[in-house]
């Protein structure tokens, strides 16, 4: 099956949001083992979105569109789908009464043109939206499908997941499962180079994807059965670990944060950070997971040498290895902390490229040499990289 999404909206064009239902897609129809041929986003233009409509009607088999469902005049979706299809749109009784009773249950006034958001055609059966006013479509003519989704995230992903993947799951004949090992501290070209053999496999499947956390790896496995799926995922997984087993920090939903605090809970140990250059990145994740009273005794910015001095090293300046090591000892000692982390470095230009060169140090029962890591690109990249190479330097100093 031949798959083309279609995201409307003139924000989308103008560059005002940025369109994430197009990738949230992409990913699930890969998971569901049907292939995206096409993605295209077109502005709440009548004749331009008929047009897409109507070149993917000839191209395509399964037809995605998020957005224009809403009551305004800018909302054409359903207008472009009926022109396409030559089908007139009537309001169906049964949706008009869910969306009065939506707006009433609010206290809100239902006007007039919220009524669009109740009509259907014949070709089209209504998708559930418990979150909004506007159901989605879903059309089928001619060996063709069309589904039309809302265009706020948070609708059309629940839709999808509640209403219209359970459809095309039982369409497709098969059961797709996935698992992702999550890696630091190897390059995607390496990720490649190492495990070149196992990316080549068409089922199960290996994929991989940089991230700021590091690189993600995916395998997927299409079974009939879900227990086959399962040993094949496991099987490939298992010849993962073998080769990258000591990059691996997580699976699935973990968050390196979450992992490196469980395992401060685990062995009863406290940990404190003092930052220097990062602007509070590694205190900022740390302080956003659920529970980490439990084992963040908090963190000590400093912009300023003045500000380290104050604090109690014995100087200031020399953004070196030396400095870091003493703030990680000096936010262990003043936090009563199990370990401190200490991190300094200094950003120059290079041949027009923003080079950051950063110092990591960790002290505790058994101290160890700072890292000494260098970084290029943007600093606001950079410097949430840090954070992940700081969590996952500790990562290894608990092991």
């Amino acid at each position: 099956m031949r798959a083309e999404i279609i995201s409307t909206g003139t924000e989308l064009l103008l560059g005002q949001i940025a369109d994430t239902n197009t990738s949230f897609l992409a990913g699930q129809l890969a998971m569901l083992g049907i292939d995206l041929y096409f993605a295209s986003s077109v502005g709440d233009n009548f004749d331009r979105l008929s047009g897409v409509l109507r070149l993917a009607w000839q191209r395509s088999e399964l037809i995605l569109t998020t957005g224009g469902l809403g009551p305004t005049q800018g909302d054409i979706t359903r207008e472009a789908i009926s022109g396409l299809l030559g089908e007139s749109m009537e309001v169906d009784p049964t949706l008009r009464e869910t969306l009065a009773r939506f707006f009433a249950e609010r206290g809100l006034e239902m006007t007039p043109n919220n009524l669009k958001q109740a009509t259907l055609i014949p070709s089209a059966t209504p998708i559930p939206n418990p979150r909004g006013t506007a159901p989605g479509w879903w059309v089928e003519k001619e060996g063709r499908i069309i589904i039309a989704m809302p265009g706020p995230p948070a609708e059309m992903q629940f839709m999808w997941q509640n209403e219209v993947a359970p459809r095309l799951q039982r369409r497709a004949g098969a059961i797709i499962v996935s698992r992702t090992l999550k890696t630091f501290g190897l390059s995607e070209s390496k990720v490649d180079e190492l495990l070149a053999h196992l990316l080549s496999s068409a089922n199960p499947t290996l994929a991989t994807y940089a991230r700021q956390d590091g690189i993600h790896l995916r395998v997927t496995a299409k079974a009939e059965r879900i227990e086959e799926a399962q040993a094949m995922i496991s099987s490939h997984e298992a010849a993962v670990r073998a080769i990258v087993g000591d990059y691996i920090w997580g699976v699935n939903e973990e968050t390196l944060e979450n992992v490196v605090g469980q395992m401060l809970v685990e062995r009863g140990l406290s940990l404190a950070v003092a930052e220097s250059f990062t602007g509070g990145s590694l205190i900022h994740t740390l302080a956003r997971i659920p529970e980490n009273q439990h084992f963040f005794r908090g963190g000590l910015l400093t912009t300023s040498d003045e500000a380290k001095v104050a604090l109690g090293l014995t100087r200031g300046g020399a953004d070196t290895a030396e400095t870091a090591a003493a703030m990680a000892s000096l936010v262990r000692r003043k936090m009563k902390a199990s370990i401190g982390i200490g991190i300094e470095g200094y950003a120059e230009t290079v041949d027009n490229n923003i080079i950051a060169r950063v110092f990591i140090a960790i002290a505790g029962p058994k101290s160890r040499k700072p890292l000494v890591q260098s970084y290029s690109g943007r600093l606001t990249q950079v410097v949430g990289r840090i954070a992940y190479q700081a969590l996952f330097e500790l990562k290894k100093f608990l092991a």
